[in-house]
């Protein structure tokens, strides 16, 4: 189906109540929930992800822009599971132990959702048994994130905690280099919120 252009330029604007409003009036004209979603929601969010990338947008633009498709997500979510909608993948993202930062955290979080992704948000100051936790409910890729180089080496922790499971790992955070993610034997690594969705896919083999 078509894209809505106002909905879409909604979420790239990041204007919450527009979003919300603009999705409940889609909802009652009866159009088809997933294309709400993937014909207008997510290519915002695609295209914001990409402005990043190119520094033509910044970490606010993409936090309001998360919010506003949240506010959206809100409305459609139990109506797509009513649905039997699927996700493109369940993955699980936490910030590592002893660290209690989480703004990058939450945004790579809103970015997954954003995606198209079941996303278990595990919070912060997260233990090795909170991310197996997370593994047993179905998680196929798990997300470490630390902003601290204290705590990166937890991140080599719960590598070696996850160990023959089938889920992915990847890591992120400000002092986290694609070297440190070789060493310790990460599956993927990502420097902001944008690539650690394009990042997350690559692991699980899903099409860009």
């Amino acid at each position: 189906m078509a894209r809505n252009e106002a909905l879409f330029e909604a979420v790239l604007k990041g204007k919450r109540k527009d979003v919300a409003a603009l999705v409940q009036t889609a909802i009652d004209e009866g159009t088809n929930l997933e294309s709400i979603l993937m014909d207008s929601m997510v290519p915002a969010m695609a295209e914001i992800g990409d402005r990043f990338s190119r520094n033509e947008a910044y970490v606010p633009e993409m936090l309001i822009a998360a919010r506003a498709m949240q506010a959206g997500l809100d409305l459609l979510d139990p109506l797509l599971q009513a649905a039997g909608h699927k996700a493109i993948g369940k993955v699980a993202i936490g910030t590592v132990k002893g660290d209690l930062h989480d703004i990058g955290k939450n945004l790579v979080a809103m970015m997954l959702k954003g995606a198209g992704f079941e996303v278990l948000d595990l919070g912060v100051d997260c233990d090795v048994e909170k991310y197996r936790d997370a593994v047993e409910k179905g998680a196929q890729a798990i997300l470490l994130s630390a902003l601290l180089t204290t705590t990166m080496p937890y991140m080599k922790t719960v590598v070696e905690g996850l160990k023959g499971s089938s889920a992915k790992i990847l890591i992120g955070g400000a002092p986290v280099t694609q070297a440190y993610a070789d060493e310790i034997g990460a599956d993927g690594y990502s420097d902001d919120a944008n690539t650690a969705v394009k990042a997350t896919k690559v692991a699980l083999g899903i099409a860009a």
